[in-house]
Protein backbone atom coordinates (compact mmCIF):
# COMPACT_ATOMS: atom_id res chain seq x y z
CA UNK A 1 0.00 0.00 0.00
CA UNK A 2 1.26 3.41 -0.96
CA UNK A 3 0.99 6.32 0.83
CA UNK A 4 -1.35 7.53 -1.87
CA UNK A 5 -3.23 4.82 -1.32
CA UNK A 6 -3.91 5.35 2.57
CA UNK A 7 -4.76 9.07 1.70
CA UNK A 8 -7.11 7.91 -0.98
CA UNK A 9 -9.06 5.69 2.01
CA UNK A 10 -9.20 7.82 4.35
CA UNK A 11 -10.81 10.51 1.63
CA UNK A 12 -13.10 7.59 1.00
CA UNK A 13 -14.09 7.43 4.56
CA UNK A 14 -15.21 10.73 4.54
CA UNK A 15 -17.72 10.36 1.49
CA UNK A 16 -18.89 7.36 3.28
CA UNK A 17 -19.70 8.97 6.13
CA UNK A 18 -21.58 12.18 4.58
CA UNK A 19 -23.64 9.85 2.46
CA UNK A 20 -24.22 7.71 5.69
CA UNK A 21 -25.32 11.06 7.76
CA UNK A 22 -27.27 13.07 4.50
CA UNK A 23 -28.72 10.14 2.64
CA UNK A 24 -32.67 10.11 3.04
CA UNK A 25 -32.75 13.02 4.94
CA UNK A 26 -35.37 15.76 4.51
CA UNK A 27 -34.49 19.85 4.36
CA UNK A 28 -36.18 20.10 7.91
CA UNK A 29 -33.82 17.16 9.10
CA UNK A 30 -30.74 18.60 7.68
CA UNK A 31 -31.62 22.39 8.73
CA UNK A 32 -31.82 20.49 12.29
CA UNK A 33 -30.16 22.54 15.39
CA UNK A 34 -29.50 20.95 18.60
CA UNK A 35 -29.54 24.58 19.96
CA UNK A 36 -29.89 27.69 18.13
CA UNK A 37 -25.76 28.26 18.43
CA UNK A 38 -25.20 24.70 16.44
CA UNK A 39 -24.26 23.65 13.43
CA UNK A 40 -26.60 21.73 10.78
CA UNK A 41 -26.04 18.57 8.85
CA UNK A 42 -26.63 20.98 5.81
CA UNK A 43 -23.85 23.07 7.08
CA UNK A 44 -21.51 20.60 8.15
CA UNK A 45 -21.65 18.70 4.89
CA UNK A 46 -21.43 22.02 2.98
CA UNK A 47 -18.71 23.18 5.03
CA UNK A 48 -16.10 19.99 4.69
CA UNK A 49 -16.43 19.29 1.17
CA UNK A 50 -15.81 23.43 0.33
CA UNK A 51 -12.68 23.06 2.72
CA UNK A 52 -11.97 20.06 0.57
CA UNK A 53 -12.56 21.26 -2.30
CA UNK A 54 -10.34 24.83 -1.79
CA UNK A 55 -7.69 23.03 -0.07
CA UNK A 56 -7.31 20.25 -2.40
CA UNK A 57 -7.58 22.54 -5.30
CA UNK A 58 -4.80 24.90 -3.83
CA UNK A 59 -2.26 21.91 -3.40
CA UNK A 60 -2.77 20.85 -7.20
CA UNK A 61 -2.84 24.23 -8.75
CA UNK A 62 -6.58 23.51 -10.20
CA UNK A 63 -9.81 25.57 -10.11
CA UNK A 64 -12.17 24.19 -7.47
CA UNK A 65 -15.13 22.48 -8.36
CA UNK A 66 -16.86 25.14 -7.13
CA UNK A 67 -16.80 27.75 -9.85
CA UNK A 68 -15.41 25.23 -12.45
CA UNK A 69 -18.38 22.69 -12.22
CA UNK A 70 -20.84 25.48 -11.61
CA UNK A 71 -22.02 24.36 -7.76
CA UNK A 72 -21.83 27.63 -6.34
CA UNK A 73 -24.62 28.76 -8.59
CA UNK A 74 -26.50 25.45 -7.66
CA UNK A 75 -26.42 26.48 -4.16
CA UNK A 76 -27.25 29.83 -4.91
CA UNK A 77 -25.53 31.12 -1.20
CA UNK A 78 -25.59 34.39 -0.32
CA UNK A 79 -21.55 33.90 0.56
CA UNK A 80 -18.68 35.43 -1.25
CA UNK A 81 -17.41 32.84 -4.01
CA UNK A 82 -14.20 32.20 -1.94
CA UNK A 83 -16.14 31.48 1.77
CA UNK A 84 -16.03 27.67 2.76
CA UNK A 85 -17.40 28.83 6.19
CA UNK A 86 -14.37 29.15 8.49
CA UNK A 87 -15.77 31.44 11.08
CA UNK A 88 -19.37 31.78 10.48
CA UNK A 89 -21.51 33.16 12.72
CA UNK A 90 -24.86 30.90 13.29
CA UNK A 91 -27.10 33.56 10.97
CA UNK A 92 -24.73 32.16 8.38
CA UNK A 93 -25.01 28.66 9.65
CA UNK A 94 -28.54 29.19 9.28
CA UNK A 95 -28.73 29.77 5.61
CA UNK A 96 -26.95 27.02 4.57
CA UNK A 97 -30.60 25.30 2.85
CA UNK A 98 -30.03 22.25 0.55
CA UNK A 99 -31.36 19.28 -0.25
CA UNK A 100 -29.81 16.12 0.54
CA UNK A 101 -29.28 15.68 -3.76
CA UNK A 102 -27.39 18.85 -3.99
CA UNK A 103 -25.04 18.37 -0.89
CA UNK A 104 -24.35 14.54 -1.71
CA UNK A 105 -23.53 16.09 -5.62
CA UNK A 106 -21.00 18.18 -4.23
CA UNK A 107 -19.68 15.98 -2.02
CA UNK A 108 -19.05 13.16 -4.70
CA UNK A 109 -17.58 15.69 -7.26
CA UNK A 110 -15.10 17.22 -5.03
CA UNK A 111 -14.15 13.40 -3.94
CA UNK A 112 -14.00 12.64 -7.39
CA UNK A 113 -11.39 15.55 -8.03
CA UNK A 114 -9.70 14.42 -4.69
CA UNK A 115 -9.23 10.72 -5.43
CA UNK A 116 -7.79 12.10 -9.17
CA UNK A 117 -5.37 13.98 -7.55
CA UNK A 118 -4.33 11.86 -5.07
CA UNK A 119 -3.58 9.19 -7.19
CA UNK A 120 -1.22 10.86 -8.87
CA UNK A 121 0.91 11.82 -5.93
CA UNK A 122 4.16 9.74 -4.94
CA UNK A 123 6.11 9.74 -1.64
CA UNK A 124 8.56 12.88 -2.79
CA UNK A 125 5.36 15.14 -3.20
CA UNK A 126 4.02 14.92 0.22
CA UNK A 127 7.26 16.53 1.53
CA UNK A 128 6.74 19.81 -1.10
CA UNK A 129 6.36 22.78 0.90
CA UNK A 130 3.08 24.17 -0.79
CA UNK A 131 2.47 27.05 2.22
CA UNK A 132 5.23 28.69 3.41
CA UNK A 133 2.95 31.41 5.36
CA UNK A 134 2.59 29.15 8.11
CA UNK A 135 5.49 27.99 10.92
CA UNK A 136 6.43 25.58 10.21
CA UNK A 137 5.62 26.03 6.40
CA UNK A 138 3.06 23.23 5.14
CA UNK A 139 3.80 20.62 3.38
CA UNK A 140 1.80 18.96 0.66
CA UNK A 141 1.49 15.90 2.69
CA UNK A 142 0.27 17.81 6.13
CA UNK A 143 -2.14 19.68 3.95
CA UNK A 144 -3.72 16.65 2.59
CA UNK A 145 -4.24 15.20 6.12
CA UNK A 146 -5.49 18.06 8.12
CA UNK A 147 -8.32 18.40 5.45
CA UNK A 148 -8.77 14.77 6.37
CA UNK A 149 -8.83 15.13 10.03
CA UNK A 150 -11.27 18.03 9.51
CA UNK A 151 -13.41 16.45 6.98
CA UNK A 152 -13.39 13.07 9.29
CA UNK A 153 -14.46 15.66 12.18
CA UNK A 154 -17.57 17.57 10.50
CA UNK A 155 -18.77 13.97 8.93
CA UNK A 156 -18.96 12.42 12.55
CA UNK A 157 -20.62 15.63 13.75
CA UNK A 158 -23.17 14.93 11.25
CA UNK A 159 -23.86 11.64 11.84
CA UNK A 160 -24.37 12.49 15.85
CA UNK A 161 -27.12 14.74 15.02
CA UNK A 162 -28.63 12.45 12.68
CA UNK A 163 -28.59 9.79 15.23
CA UNK A 164 -30.15 12.11 17.41
CA UNK A 165 -32.90 12.86 14.93
CA UNK A 166 -33.22 9.27 14.55
CA UNK A 167 -34.08 8.83 17.82
CA UNK A 168 -36.77 11.65 18.22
Amino acid sequence: MTSADVLVDGYDRIQGSVHEAVRGLEPEQLEFRLDPQANTIAWLTWHLSRVQDDHLAGAAGTEQAWLAEGWRDRFELPFDAADIGYGHSSDQVAQVRAPASLLLGYQDAVHERTVRYVRTLTDADLDEVIDADWTPPVTRGVRLVSVLADGLQHAGQAAFIRGVLERR
